[in-house]
């Protein structure tokens, strides 16, 4: 088999899509054997494309917008959509089904402090028509900072990516309490990025294959089961916890069936970050994004 370099930006249950290219066998029915990696701390996974220790990695949109903005073009490309919305829960210290955002004002929560994490949240709080400036927002780190931060009493509120939350509940340290992309809505929030001439190669194109068919698994398929095939991706997660937070993920409806990046979902994106005035001019879809390459 040939082997193939993954890399993930961030790793949790919100990129199920890619993981389980691997977990259900995907990739290998198409004579690929993965190996992969989790960008360092501080160093972005595009990193990996440009010095070829990575074919394909877990990236963002919003990332082309950082060269964009200095007149560079982007040295990679993103070709295919993992999640079409915001997949960042709300957690809170106590049950609350009555809660509304404005709850958030005068708060203690702990929330990204920086990146495409921070602008979509400015932005649901904006949707959600409160105020983010009059939240007392605590910034320790990335996901595991933020998530030990919590559970130490930090914070009344915490802004997680799953199966975080789901963990917290599970071990009664917290209750989720809303979703982060309901008032925001579909967007293109994280996709897959490729250097353009790997595209064009016969891997890419079993890549596509096998990426077709895990985003029809992950639709169709009972989340208990696509559990079990990547409970071994997650060995501080416990297999039910994993479940929950794969079917709640289903339920949003961000794993949709289609791959390509939709003009739609790039015009949000820039919306979200228009309004977060972190890009220069509305940049063109074919700056960014490519459609996926032929399986054909």
């Amino acid at each position: 088999m040939a082997k193939i370099n993954i890399q993930f930006t961030l790793f949790s249950a919100f990129y199920s899509p890619l993981i389980s290219t691997m977990s259900g066998g995907f990739l290998q029915a198409e004579g690929l054997e993965p190996e992969w990696s989790v960008a360092p701390a501080g160093v972005s996974a595009i990193d990996a494309l440009d010095n070829g220790t990575a074919h394909v990695v877990q990236s963002a949109l919003s990332q082309g917008f950082g060269p964009l903005n200095k007149g560079e073009a982007p040295s990679v490309v993103h070709f295919a959509q993992i999640n079409e919305m915001d997949g960042f829960f709300l957690t809170a210290r106590e049950p609350d089904p009555d809660f509304t955002w404005d709850k958030l004002e005068g708060a203690d929560a702990v929330v990204f402090g920086g990146g495409q994490p921070l602008a979509m949240f400015k932005y649901a709080c904006h949707k959600a028509g409160i105020d983010y400036d009059k939240i007392n927002a605590i910034n320790p780190g990335g996901a595991a900072a933020i998530d030990t931060a919590f559970r130490d009493g930090q914070g009344q509120y915490v802004q997680q990516q799953g199966p975080f939350p789901q963990q917290l509940e599970a071990d009664g340290v917290g209750h989720v309490v809303a979703q982060v992309g309901l008032p925001i809505g579909p967007c293109g929030f994280s996709s897959l990025a490729a250097k353009r001439e790997w595209l064009e190669t016969d891997m890419a194109k079993a890549f596509m294959r096998a990426y077709k068919k895990t985003r029809a698994y992950m639709n169709e398929t009972p989340a208990t089961e696509i559990a079990k095939a990547e409970a071994s991706y997650f060995p501080d997660i416990d297999q039910n916890v994993l479940a929950d937070c794969i079917a709640t993920y289903q339920k949003l409806g961000c794993w949709t069936p289609h791959t390509e990046i939709t003009e739609t979902a790039f015009q949000a994106i820039l919306d979200i970050f228009d309004y977060n005035g972190l890009i220069n001019e509305r940049y063109a879809y074919d700056q960014i994004c490519q459609l996926p390459p032929s399986t054909d």
